[in-house]
């Protein structure tokens, strides 16, 4: 059974007849300017519709319903209902009808469910309380005054009177308009007669012992609700004094005739029905992400700076300038067009036939029946971004530019100069270079957008978008090849010289270039992913922003690429990791994350005017992990140190000194309690993998030592058996028969798998057994390994980590289950997107993937899993010759 919220979608989407394409149909009909259906409204609601906290607010007869009085005609329009009902089910988005209805009156006749809120006695009551506390002087002039009425015009036909808490109402829809000019006369009479307000509303006149109070009441709910903005419509005069308190993105609407402030009219309520309708699924788009594209499907593209993703129909629909945790330029991905975006597609609508990396590069071709789009980001200077597209085929093709500077919160301007579009009024230059193609500009005041239609039967169109580039370079078709071919050979280089296993090579193949694409080669940094905010729950607010150099994360996707043979990226990280050092009052106080630059990240912020993937809000800037401890850094690095200087053969000083230094740190501090691997906002523990990374690096800077003829510290034995002991005591769980996250815990975590992993404990030794038993039975689900189940403080669900998996499948190979590494190892691969790329998680209940994307972890861990498993590929059985 649906619920009211699916039930209220449901209904609204029949009403609206597949909105939005619908009321775009609407907006184009010949009626619907005559009922107030206007272009110039419909972009206001466009605006209204995506702000973070919206109050939707109206008068009740006349607005939503046609009559006036007390009566079964007075119910509002099935269609406004249905509308009304479904807005307030939104999430940050509240209705509310202000009447001069008594509140009983209204609650009874409307029967809107509670989630709309109700305010009668043209705002002044709020409760149903109301009416009991009034004084007694108030009934006693109410008395005079009902009397009074009844006397004076309560025998005219066509008329009748009513109490309310605060006020007697004189109702005149059935009377002869003869009649109703008489009644209005007397009754203001009577009102000032006896001091009160008289107010006209409708077909019906109040004299109220309280002053209209619809402005009042729109504030106290906007203040109470937290509305960051608030459409009000209404048809009467109180309404005008609610219309007359609205600003900025606020919208009024006046239905029907009369005199209004409002900057726009509609005819009756049938047609406010339609924009309720409207108004909710412009913001049910804005909040959930109307046909949000599968994570998995974006296709990253790179060239060691820079990076951006693309969906399955060339759209760039994510990319940030200067750094990779710059503002962003394009942010579709976390807002939709709003956001920014930069689209082609063939004029003839046609679904993509495919996408696809060009061979060993990080070029990609997206194609239709009769356009080719090619995409890459190429080598520029350090500062510009240069992202190249060539439009080929024999049809016509359909380009948007729609750039959004800063998350779309920054205005500007854009102008056509020959063959170059330019944006002004931005920090850096930003240039469009397109040769032969010319554009049409809008703006909305704010922003502006660049379209074009080219006929690829010509020849082929490059478009060249440069960023920080005062002077680009001219986007010709010929010079164009020649470029491209040279970032394809350089990168067909770098992958020739890789050590690939014989196990999924070009999935390998494709892991090691997003890992090298991760690398930020001006600084050696390493990002984490790309992206920032990507939902590890869909609508969940466990959204992170991942575009930094998380210390254990760039040594783990570099030492990666050191066991496929390629160094460079290594040295480069450590002589990073120096830098940073030099600035360090300690190395015990690296802190986990920095941006690329070395800098010290500034506070986490929300960006409040993006929705989120699919709704998935907050979109986060920054990262408050910066500010915690996690003694685990330390291992990655050590254990890094040690696999470059092996593959190397050679040991430099400068890797030394820093071994010792990493060393130094677990001196300083492994006995702390932290917050461990999965970063939880909650005080610090002992986690279990804290501790064994500890171990490591002292365990590695022994070894090290010992293969290069270093001297180690005297400490560093006594301590790292001090560490391995206590982790065997004080981690094991007797109730969970396992290692658990943290000391005095029964929890399970994913990460104490490195206990065996990591050499501190023996692969053969029972209590290793018991842990990949009890990981495998409480955090394996299908083709995915949960990190943890327990409560770590924060609100939402998420999915399985793919890094997780493979270490699930790393032990199993560890402890000899050799087939069963094999078939979640396929399981795994079975989960990669189709152009062989992969997000941080996977929920298998929903069989979604989550979390930012492409994520260094889930391809490096992918890349160990295919080098462990080609030492234990399947025995290829040789059937018997027929006897």
């Amino acid at each position: 059974m649906p619920t009211p919220f699916n039930q209220s979608v449901a209904d609204t989407a029949l009403l609206t007849k597949s909105l939005p394409l619908g009321l775009l149909r609407a907006f184009v009909q010949s009626d619907a300017a005559d009922e107030g259906l206007t272009p110039v409204l419909l972009a206001e609601l466009k605006v209204l519709a995506r702000v973070p906290g919206l109050l939707v607010a109206c008068n009740y007869g006349g607005t939503l319903c046609d009559a006036e009085g007390i009566s079964t005609e007075t119910l509002p329009l099935g269609n406004a209902a249905i509308a009304l009902r479904a807005l307030a089910a939104l999430p940050n988005t509240h209705a509310a009808v202000i009447s001069g209805r008594s509140l009983r009156d209204l609650a009874a006749v409307s029967r809107l469910p509670a989630e709309v809120h109700l305010v009668g006695s043209h705002g002044a009551e709020a409760d149903m309380q109301f009416a009991h506390v009034q004084p007694l002087a108030t009934e006693v002039i109410l008395q005079k005054v009902s009397t009074a009425l009844s006397g004076a015009v309560g025998f005219q036909e066509g008329v009748w009177i009513e109490r309310k808490p605060v006020a007697v109402s004189v109702h005149t829809r059935p009377a002869a308009p003869d009649v109703v000019e008489s009644v209005t006369e007397t009754s203001r009479a009577i009102a000032r007669a006896h001091g009160l307000f008289f107010i006209v509303d409708g077909s019906v006149l109040d004299l109220s012992v309280v002053e209209p109070s619809k402005a009042d009441a729109l504030e106290n709910l906007r203040s109470r609700l937290g509305a960051s903005a608030a459409l009000y419509a209404g048809d009467a005069y109180s309404d005008e004094l609610a219309i007359g308190t609205l600003r900025g993105p606020d919208l009024g609407l006046h239905v029907g005739p009369g005199d209004t402030r409002a900057e726009h009219r509609l005819r009756n309520p049938e047609s406010f029905a339609r924009v309720l309708a409207i108004l909710f699924e412009l913001r049910r788009a804005w909040l959930f992400g109307e046909d949000a594209v599968g994570l998995e499907r974006h296709t990253l593209i790179g060239n060691g700076s820079s990076t951006a993703l693309l969906t399955p129909d060339a759209k760039v629909c994510w990319m940030s300038h200067p750094l990779p945790d710059s503002g962003s330029l394009f942010a579709h991905i976390l807002g939709g067009d709003a956001a920014g975006h930069f689209s082609v597609e063939p004029v003839k609508k046609s679904q993509a036939l495919g996408q696809r990396y060009v061979d060993s590069t990080m070029i990609v071709e997206t194609r239709w029946a009769d356009v080719t789009v090619t995409d890459y980001l190429e080598p520029a200077p350090e500062g510009i971004t240069s992202l190249v597209r060539v439009l080929s085929g024999t049809g016509a093709a359909r380009i948007v530019f729609a750039p959004r500077p800063d998350y779309a919160n920054v205005p500007f301007s854009m102008e056509a100069r020959d063959d170059e579009l330019h944006i002004t009024g931005t920090a850096d230059p930003i240039v469009l270079s397109a040769p032969g193609v010319s554009f049409v500009i809008t703006s909305d005041g704010r922003h502006a957008t660049a379209t074009a239609t080219v006929n690829l039967q010509d020849g082929p169109v490059v478009l060249n978008l440069r960023c920080g580039d005062t002077e680009p370079r001219a986007a010709d078709p010929g010079g164009e090849v020649d470029r491209r071919s040279g970032v394809a050979l350089r990168s067909r280089r770098w992958v020739q010289d890789l050590d690939l296993p014989s196990v999924k090579p070009s999935l390998v193949r494709r892991s090691a270039l997003v890992l090298r694409a991760l690398v930020h080669e001006p600084t050696g940094a390493v990002l984490a992913a790309p992206t920032t905010s990507l939902p590890e729950g869909i609508g969940g607010t466990r959204n992170w922003d991942y575009r930094y150099c998380w210390l254990r994360d760039g040594s783990m996707t570099v030492h990666a690429l050191v066991d496929l043979g390629s160094t460079a990226e290594a040295a480069g990280f450590l002589e990073w990791l120096g830098r940073i050092l030099e600035h360090a009052p300690g190395p015990e106080w690296l802190h986990p994350l920095y941006s690329v630059t070395g800098a010290q990240l500034s506070t986490e912020a929300i960006i409040e005017t993006l929705p989120g993937y699919a709704g998935s809000r907050p979109v986060r800037i920054g990262n408050a992990a910066d500010h915690q401890v996690q003694l685990d850094v330390f291992g990655p690095v050590a254990e890094l140190i040690a696999a470059l200087s092996e593959r190397n053969g050679t040991l430099a000083e400068e890797h030394w000194q820093l071994m010792v230094k990493m060393a130094a740190a677990v001196l300083a501090r492994w006995h702390e309690a932290d917050h461990g691997i999965w970063e939880a906002r909650r005080p610090p523990r002992h986690h279990v993998y804290s501790k064994v990374m500890c171990w490591v690096t002292l365990d590695r800077a022994l070894r090290t030592a010992a293969r290069f003829g270093r001297t180690p510290e005297p400490a560093w034995q006594p301590t790292a058996q001090a560490i391995r002991d206590e982790v065997l005591r004080e981690g094991w769980d007797d109730s969970a028969r396992s290692y658990t996250v943290a000391y005095d815990s029964p929890d399970l975590d994913a990460a104490v798998l490195h206990i065996g992993l990591s050499g501190l404990l023996d692969v053969r030794d029972q209590r290793f057994l018991d842990t990949v038993t009890a990981v495998e039975r409480e955090l394996r689900v299908g083709p995915t390994v949960f990190r943890y189940r327990y409560d770590d403080g924060l609100p939402g669900l998420e999915g399985g980590f793919h890094i997780c998996t493979t270490w699930l499948i790393e032990a199993y190979v560890a402890v000899g289950r050799i087939e069963e590494a094999w078939d979640l190892f396929d399981q795994l691969v079975n989960l990669f997107g189709p152009t062989g790329l992969l997000p941080e998680e996977y929920d298998p209940g929903t069989e979604t993937h989550l979390g930012n994307h492409p994520q260094a972890y889930s391809h490096l861990g992918f890349i160990r899993c295919a080098r462990l498993l080609d030492q234990h590929r399947p025995e290829v059985k040789v059937p018997s010759p027929a006897g």
